[in-house]
């Protein structure tokens, strides 16, 4: 006989119970309070949209991760969203619609067909930052500062950050004159870091031996901040476009060392995470105990191009539940106060006192089964001497 299966979720698709739900709820706030003191906005995007708008711009590659339906009201394709980026740069772009940079934040669930590691979540709880209107170090750096603020405040340590910059690969691809499926072709072994093969496809190709050089360095430049040094060294022949990108790369890393210098920062130069919708700088955040970014983000100036306004842009992005997962040490949990069923008018302007002071008061149901240590309750009120007071459970 078949067992009931109303109860079991989809895979990968979870849900919060009281104790990690509280947890969830208090690094929200947490979070939102400390982004509006850095002048963030809080902005509360759709769940739901028409495709057009999810999958454009930052939102192109996200479409075999999004999950399509067909709106009943209109006939049109709808998509859940899989990725609140894209949302936010058309509130930006068309809603707003500032001159002044625009500080945005924002923090909700987003659904994905599939998970981004085995056994992940398909739901994260997406929270992050964006920076609309300025284009300089000085803003990647702002975003990288409050990224490990984030992680500072809900308990994640000993973070590694990758630091890259798309620009060196799309110069030199520039320079190399590749066209389009040769630059696919080769970005797809450089994330493999796959040198044989990428040594194996730019000999097939008509470029000059610097060239191949150059471009097949990319594989090898990760490592420590010494990876410039050897970039400018390999790099020395490529354009102004690839040595400014170095540039560029090494005044972000001096400035967030100066503000954090007890975070490990890593050089990957062939980190093209986005490749196809960022411009510039882009990072990501490990730590040793999980083998996946815990966040990811960088420069994608075109995204608003087609919501009518292109202007540059920066920010990062982390699922939430997983940061409180791999937080170093659990939140204290709330303290709860036991109400005994007595129907007593001080009793309940005491309760009413309690909980406007902030206090978790459980008022006791009659005949109900489970005593106050059942309920969660470490204290309890008492009457002593003719006065409604908290005590200790164990002293009732």
């Amino acid at each position: 006989m078949t067992g009931n299966k109303h109860w079991v979720l989809p895979q990968g698709i979870d849900e919060a119970l009281p104790e990690q739900a509280a947890v969830l709820e208090s690094a929200r706030r947490k979070l939102l309070d400390m982004y509006a003191s850095w002048g963030y906005e809080l902005v509360m995007p759709p769940f739901i949209e028409h495709i057009e708008s999810l999958l454009t711009g930052a939102g192109h590659d996200l479409d075999l991760q999004t999950f399509k339906i067909v709106d009943q009201t209109s006939g049109r394709t709808l998509g859940v969203r899989a990725d609140m980026t894209p949302q936010v740069a058309r509130i930006d772009a068309h809603r707003l619609n500032r001159d002044a940079p625009t500080r945005l934040c924002y923090i909700g669930t987003v659904l994905r067909t599939r998970a981004d590691s085995f056994g992940g979540s398909r739901s994260p709880l997406q929270v992050g930052a964006e920076l609309y209107g300025h284009s300089g170090v000085e803003s990647d750096v702002e975003i990288l500062a409050l990224m490990l603020k984030t992680f500072a405040l809900v308990g994640v340590n000993d973070v590694y950050v990758d630091l890259g910059n798309v620009d060196i690969y799309r110069g030199l691809a520039a320079q190399a004159g590749l066209n389009a499926e040769q630059e696919s072709q080769l970005f797809t072994l450089l994330q493999k870091k796959a040198v044989p093969e990428i040594t194996a496809l730019l000999s097939q190709w008509s470029l000059d031996e610097g060239m191949q050089t150059m471009l097949a360095s990319l594989a090898g430049l990760n490592g420590g901040e010494d990876v410039l040094t050897r970039a400018r060294d390999v790099l020395q022949a490529a354009s102004d476009e690839v040595r400014a990108a170095i540039d560029y790369l090494q005044a972000v890393a001096q400035k967030t060392s100066q503000r954090f210098p007890d975070v490990h920062l890593h050089f990957d130069l062939a980190e093209l995470s986005g490749y196809h919708y960022q411009t510039g700088m882009v990072f990501a955040a490990f730590v040793p105990q999980s083998g996946q970014a815990i966040a990811r983000g960088g420069r994608y100036d075109h995204i608003g191009e087609v919501f009518g306004r292109a202007r540059p842009a920066t920010g990062f992005s982390a699922d939430l539940k997983e940061l409180v997962q791999l937080a170093a040490s659990d939140s204290p949990r709330d303290e709860k106060i036991f109400a005994p069923a007595v129907e007593d008018m001080a009793l309940q302007q005491k309760i009413a006192e309690l909980r406007g002071r902030g206090r978790a008061v459980i008022q006791e149901l009659p005949g109900q089964q489970g005593d106050a240590a059942a309920m969660g309750c470490d204290n309890m009120l008492a009457l002593v001497d003719g006065e409604w007071v908290v005590v200790a459970v164990n002293n009732e």
